[in-house]
């Protein structure tokens, strides 16, 4: 035992050191020590620990460690995980497509089947309960990932799903063929007025080519501008969005520069191919969970002058991962270089070396100050910075979310009431023609007061830690009058929050409605009917002269 794992620590430090010749002495010193010290507290953890070790585990959990103390994008994915790196890279996976969700009673329900897949075929619904997969039954144990493990397989592979729907005492029996899953990337698209809108939810393979089919489409249906919503997108492949950003501008372009510590982590996407327009007038939708990939569409349309920016300031992730093969059918995705967009400027906000150094130490900001950051100059000379996402040419200020729209969101009486709303309604028409009446949401509020809903409001939290303070540091006796008043104002009345974010939770229950009916492309719809950005992008790319104004001041 002692000799193989002698043989295994020399044959990683021979690995290490091969590649690695070019770096000095002392570095490749402290490397070896390091990996033999952590093979010999292997080694006798694993001969000598009281219990018996799960050698893959123990690993696993060292290596996610390990990974974890440098950034949140460089991954270990064991051989079981593979899968899920598949998927974010192409959108595809072998499955029923549905997602899945556990309710408070720890039972697993069909929460969103995707339009045309297999779920959604054979005519499971939302609220649906899975009670047992071939002939397994689902226990309360089981987690979410268990369940979608048992759902998942190799395309064209059948199985029998028995689920117990809501309202019914019997089990009804499906049989599921398993299909390769693609998650649509452009789930919705449309006609507002002259306006093409067009959402897009993620950067997996061919997404550019659904966008091109999209803009065509909106042309031929009459569309003189373009609304590209990228609001929600976290990213993915780095050359598909240099392929959107090909659409709109000139060929022979530098898009994208990645610049990293070896040679081959450094690259240049120059656009290739000719536009489809150049001059079609256009908005790009973002917020604060728009990174990655979405920042490069963004940021290049706004360094190329080529389109308006609307929402609040992006995520700010500069930085490109690259997957490296390892043994037994195991794979990690490592951070190999950043990336620069045409004005040259890096638009990674947090520096994960100053994080590190900081993370045992109270305080100190892990972003650039303003002061700090760097002004470049888009293609007509506007100013714009590093150093910190994308900020928008028009930023639009958005109500904080109410922490109790957070709590009904996530709760079962939101599904129940969905579910309860279609069985006694009629489909609508169309998505617009959906209403949510007083009586719907009288019933609703009643609905959500006899599942003895609760939610935590920060705000009494905070409070009694105020009070807490001022007792232990000698305020509280001569403020206790207004302590008491301020406690008695935010006492918990559940009636009075709900009609307070009435217009909200309305929201909330059309989605849940029209998801139904109308799957990703439906809930897509109804919330643009009361969106800020997307009106505030309407009315820019419906005055021409307002539009140029921005963008060649």
């Amino acid at each position: 035992m002692k000799k193989l794992y002698t043989i295994l620590a020399l044959i990683l430090l021979q690995s290490h050191l091969v590649g690695a010749s070019a770096q000095n002495k002392e570095h490749n010193f402290e490397v070896m020590q390091n990996l033999e010290i952590f093979n010999t507290l292997f080694r006798d953890l694993d001969m000598y620990y009281v219990d018996s070790l799960d050698a893959k585990s123990l690993i696993t959990t060292g290596i996610d460690a390990m990974l974890g103390s440098l950034d949140p994008y460089t991954e270990y994915y064991a051989e079981e995980d593979m899968d899920d790196l598949k998927m974010m890279t192409t959108g595809k996976y072998g499955g029923i497509g549905s997602v899945i969700r556990q309710r408070k009673d720890s039972t697993i329900i069909i929460y969103e089947p995707y339009e045309g897949m297999p779920a959604a075929e054979v005519g499971l619904q939302v609220g649906d309960v899975i009670k047992s997969i071939d002939g397994k039954a689902i226990t309360k144990g089981m987690s979410t990932a268990d369940v979608s493990d048992m759902l998942r397989g190799e395309p064209g592979t059948t199985f029998i799903l028995k689920v117990l729907r809501p309202g019914e005492k019997k089990e009804r029996e499906f049989k599921i063929t398993r299909q390769s899953i693609k998650v649509a990337a452009v789930p919705y698209y449309g006609l507002y007025g002259t306006v093409g809108y067009i959402d897009l939810t993620q950067f997996t393979e061919g997404c550019s080519k659904d966008i091109r089919r999209a803009v065509i489409n909106l042309k031929d249906r009459g569309a003189t501008s373009i609304m590209l919503d990228l609001r929600g997108n976290g990213g993915g492949l780095l050359s598909e969005a240099v392929e959107i950003v090909n659409l709109f501008v000139n060929k022979g372009l530098t898009i994208v520069q990645t610049k990293g510590k070896v040679a081959n982590a450094n690259s240049t996407y120059i656009t290739k191919s000719e536009p489809l327009d150049l001059d079609i007038p256009l908005a790009v939708l973002v917020n604060g969970n728009t990174a990655s990939a979405a920042e490069i569409v963004s940021g290049s349309l706004q360094d190329l002058d080529r389109a308006v920016i609307i929402g609040s300031k992006t995520f700010g992730k500069g930085l490109v991962q690259s997957p490296r093969q390892l043994a037994y059918n195991t794979s990690f995705k490592l951070t190999t270089s950043k990336y620069y967009i045409p004005s040259g400027r890096c638009i990674q906000a947090i520096d994960y070396k100053k994080l590190r150094a900081i993370r045992d130490k109270k305080g100190g900001s892990t972003e650039a100050d303003d002061s700090l950051k760097h002004i470049f100059h888009t293609a007509g000379g506007r100013i714009v910075r590093d150093g910190g996402g994308i900020m928008p040419d028009i930023t639009i200020q958005h109500d904080t979310l109410a922490n109790l729209l957070y709590y009904i969101s996530n709760d079962n009486v939101m599904t129940d009431w969905g579910t309860r709303y279609t069985q006694s309604h009629a489909a609508p028409s169309a998505v617009r023609d959906l209403v949510i009446t007083d009586q719907d949401f009288a019933d609703f509020k009643q609905m959500v007061k006899d599942s003895g809903f609760t939610y935590d409001r920060i705000s009494i939290k905070r409070f009694e830690e105020l009070k807490k303070t001022a007792q232990f540091e000698g305020y509280y006796d001569d403020a206790k009058a207004e302590f008491e008043a301020l406690e008695k104002m935010l006492e918990h009345n559940l009636d009075r929050d709900l009609d307070k974010h009435q217009k909200d939770i309305r929201r909330l229950m059309a989605v849940e409605v029209i998801k139904r009916y109308a799957f990703q492309a439906g809930q897509v719809e109804v919330t643009l009917q009361d969106d800020d950005d997307f009106s505030r992008a309407i009315t820019i790319l419906t005055d021409r002269d307002q539009y140029n104004k921005i963008l060649h001041p």
